[in-house]
């Protein structure tokens, strides 16, 4: 026995030292004592879970050594198909749609789509060879199509050329800069989609357990922000302040009741409401904001350009300092002639988008030939101290034309403010009636109203795009505002959408509307 003993003492002790040399490493590595101490807890309490835990280990390497891709080489799984069976199999071959198919309605409004020859603008031609007025783009400025500003482009595009981004180190940021000194801010940001710019800020500045109080009837772009931010969401009822201060104090009361921290909070809302022009009370946002001590996001895609004396939007038309809004969010396609958005406030705000945002989406992928774009249209707006119902860029005086007349038919509804250029048409109904409010207040952590408005969608539609379509023939394009149905929050009543345009003037505007009108009757007036 003794012999035997000894005969082993050598691999004891290489199997000792190899051992001591192997703890040894692993305790050089970093953070190789938490696990060896949960090695030895875990053995501790529960020895069958080591045993388990091992066997999961070998398994695991076990996995990760054998070939993924086995390959049988007898080849006995395989066929072998002659060249004519291959072609065969290739004719018959048919790939599956990338999208589902149109139904019969949506094919009917695709064919229904006038179709432009040309740049666009106030008065485009289409396919058919006629001259339309058009109230269906946003161009309420009317700079679309303007001569100086291509001539201006084409310059600088010659001059620098043309480049899938423009970085701001050699191309400047005048454009940005011009933005925050048009709006009264420190600095300004700018984004190369509209859409992603407001989709942007909110997760921005938005993280896991921070708060956003937002109205109902934001749009799509403003609740993909608040999707993606993460953060606790509540609701208030759609342009109905007081319903705003109830959520307020009850996010208050809340937060007292389960002793919670104080978090970063967030107002979050619209100038001009998209979904049907009204306007927000910016004033009063402001001081529920200042009282409650919030933040306030506001988004002023519509607004901007074209409300306010010289087109700064809600700010100068309610004379607000803009420094009072904690960020402003704009579209520079609407109002700029040109394409992207921007968000301009206080250079903490603004560095801090530059930080922590993908570069893809903010200025360096701002291509050249926009900025003079940019900065030429500013510089029109700026130098202009007219009053806003003289100022041939402002659409004030022809708003005022069109609901003069709109204002007057029995059988539409109108939800748009009367100094809003984007002007929304429903189709009136017995229990349509926009300033019904409910007495009992809506559930804030829902996003749907208590008692939501009662429409028959398809039937809607249909009668709208008969208006659409009659104009249409009397030489006015008009569209049906579009809508992400089942993909919104909540369900938006269909409505025809006119964006009033500063490049027409006031008897173009008079007539356009008098069609309208004319059409509404036309199509609406049968069904009474």
């Amino acid at each position: 026995m003794s012999s035997s003993t000894s005969s082993l003492e050598p691999l004891f002790s290489i199997v000792s030292y190899s051992y001591a040399t192997l703890e040894t490493n692993f305790f050089k590595i970093p953070g190789s004592a938490v696990i060896a101490r949960y090695v030895k807890s875990s053995h501790q309490n529960d020895p069958g879970r080591t045993v388990l835990e091992l066997i999961l280990i070998v398994f695991a390497i076990f996995t990760l050594l054998q070939s993924r891709t086995r390959a049988d080489h007898s080849g006995k799984h395989f066929i072998k198909f002659d060249e004519k069976e291959i072609d065969d199999l290739v004719d018959e071959w048919v790939p599956e749609p990338l999208a589902q198919p149109l139904d019969a309605r949506e094919q009917a409004d695709l064919d229904n789509l006038p179709v432009i020859v040309g740049p666009t603008g106030p008065k485009p031609k289409l396919t058919t060879g006629k001259t339309v007025l058009n109230l269906a783009s946003y161009n309420f400025t009317g700079l679309s199509g303007n001569t100086g500003i291509k001539e201006r482009g084409i310059e600088t595009l010659r001059k620098y050329g043309l480049g899938s981004c423009g970085p701001p180190g050699f191309y400047g940021t005048q454009a940005g800069a011009g933005i925050a000194d048009f709006l009264g801010t420190e600095a300004a940001i700018l984004y190369s989609q509209a859409f992603s710019t407001i989709s942007s800020v909110i997760p921005a500045f938005c993280k896991r357990g921070d708060i956003i109080v937002a109205d109902r009837g934001v749009n799509f772009a403003i609740q993909k922000g608040l999707q993606i931010s993460r953060c606790t969401v509540r609701w208030y009822d759609h342009n109905d302040l007081q319903s705003l201060e109830q959520v307020l104090e009850s996010v208050e009361k809340e937060r007292r009741k389960k002793k919670g921290p104080l978090t970063r909070r967030f107002i979050v809302t619209e100038g001009i409401f998209d979904h049907d022009g009204a306007m927000a009370d910016l004033p009063r946002l402001v001081e529920l904001k200042l009282k409650y001590k919030y933040r306030l996001i506001l988004d002023e895609s519509v607004s901007f350009g074209s409300v306010g004396r010289t087109g700064r939007g809600l700010t100068e038309l309610y004379n607000v300092p803009a420094s009072q809004v904690d960020m402003l969010v704009g579209s520079v396609a609407n109002a700029l002639t040109s394409c992207g958005g921007f968000c301009a406030g206080s250079n903490i705000v603004v560095n801090h988008q530059a930080c922590i945002l993908d570069l893809f989406f903010i200025e360096p992928s701002y291509s050249p030939p926009r900025c003079p774009r940019c900065s030429l249209s500013l510089h029109r707006r700026a130098s202009n101290s007219a009053p806003h119902a003289l100022d041939p860029e402002h659409p004030a005086g022809e708003v005022r034309a069109v609901r003069l007349v709109l204002d007057k038919v029995d059988c539409i509804s109108i939800p748009s403010h009367p100094a809003s250029a984007l002007i929304h048409i429903n189709v009136r109904t017995p229990s349509s009636n926009p300033l019904a409010l409910s007495p009992k207040p809506s559930n804030p952590q829902s996003a749907a109203p208590r008692e939501p408005e009662h429409f028959d969608v398809d039937a809607e539609e249909r009668l709208l795009q008969e208006v659409v379509d009659e104009a249409l023939a009397q030489g006015v394009m008009i569209t049906r505002a579009r809508r992400l149905r089942g993909q919104e929050l909540t369900e938006v009543r269909p409505s025809v959408r006119l964006a009033i345009s500063a490049a027409l003037t006031r008897k173009e505007c008079e007539k356009a509307a008098g069609v309208v009108k004319a059409a509404c009757i036309k199509v609406l007036g049968r069904r009474r």
